[in-house]
Formats: structure tokens, C-alpha cells, sequence
């Protein structure tokens, strides 16, 4: 079995119900807080070496550490193909830190995106201006619908009834 679907099986077992999933998942976020503090303080580095080293290294299970690499995988600028990821499978984590703090906002994790440790990585105004890119991305704008009367879009010159829209009849 992957170290991937190991994840999955881990973070999706149907026997873990209630507080006991809760609590779970309250473990695993207050980990992945602890780690992205150690990578917004060491933002220059670039980490890199087998799976196993580098679980070892933030002292991860290597099944959760998986877990990991999936979740920031999108903020990579070299994303890894994470189902083919093996013990010895060589990593490099060089995190692009603006749409790592994109992704946090969309992830709707404050824990993560509120960390004191951004004020070294990234200038306030430029939190400011991900923060309103991200909330851009989520607004929708409708499509302006052709009426029966409007002029027609083909440019004609006669209304849509008449026109493009006796075609949809």
C-alpha cells in the first residue's frame, strides 16, 4: 500500500466517529501549525532529501507527514506527484509563500494564516493584497443575460427574437 493511501485511509476511517475524530484532527492541525512555524521562521531554506529523512526530521509519522506533503503540495513551485511517493522518494520542499498564504485563506485556516511568524516572510501590505486577491477569486459575477428584446449579440441590428434567439425555438 502507498504511504499516500495509508493517508487516506487514515484521515477517512469510517470506524473514528465523533470526539474521537475531532480530537484527531485536533492533533493533526495543532502539528501542521507547529511545522508551518518552523518553515515561515526558516522561509530562506529550501528542504530537500528522502521522505524518511525529512519526517524524521520535523519528528512526523510518515504517515501523517504524507498527509502533509498533500496539503501543501499546491504551494509548491515544484509540485510533487504525491500518489508515487515511496520511503526513499527524494523531496524538495521550495515553498512559493504568497500563494502558500493564498492557499491558507482558501483552506479557511486561521490558525495557520494568522501566525506572527508571516510578519518576517512577507511585508503587511502585501498580506493585504493576497487576502484581497483570494477574496476577489470567490466573488461571482453572473453572466449578463440576452432578453428577447435586447439588441442581438451577433450585431444584426434586429432584437434577439427575431434573430439568434428564434434559433433556440
Amino acid at each position: 500500500m502507498s504511504l499516500y493511501q495509508e493517508w487516506l485511509d487514515l484521515a477517512q476511517d469510517p470506524t473514528r466517529t465523533g470526539k474521537d475524530n475531532d480530537l484527531f484532527w485536533e492533533q493533526y492541525f495543532e502539528q501542521e501549525k507547529e511545522l508551518y512555524v518552523q518553515l515561515l521562521k526558516d522561509h530562506e531554506t529550501t528542504y530537500f532529501g528522502e521522505f524518511d529523512t525529512l519526517a524524521d526530521g520535523f519528528e512526523w509519522d510518515h504517515t501523517r507527514f504524507i498527509g502533509f506533503l498533500d496539503g501543501i503540495n499546491t504551494s509548491l513551485k515544484t509540485p510533487l506527484v504525491i500518489e508515487d511517493i515511496d520511503h526513499d522518494t527524494e523531496i524538495t520542499l521550495d515553498i512559493d509563500y504568497e500563494k502558500l498564504l493564498f492557499n491558507m485563506y482558501e483552506a479557511k485556516a486561521p490558525w495557520l494564516y494568522e501566525l506572527p511568524e508571516w510578519e518576517d516572510v512577507l511585508p503587511e501590505e502585501r498580506r493585504q493584497e493576497i487576502h484581497k486577491e483570494w477574496k476577489a477569486s470567490k466573488v461571482y459575477v453572473a453572466e449578463k443575460k440576452v432578453g428577447p428584446n435586447d439588441p442581438c449579440p451577433c450585431g444584426s441590428g434586429k432584437k434577439y427574437k427575431k434573430c439568434c434567439g428564434r434559433l433556440a425555438d
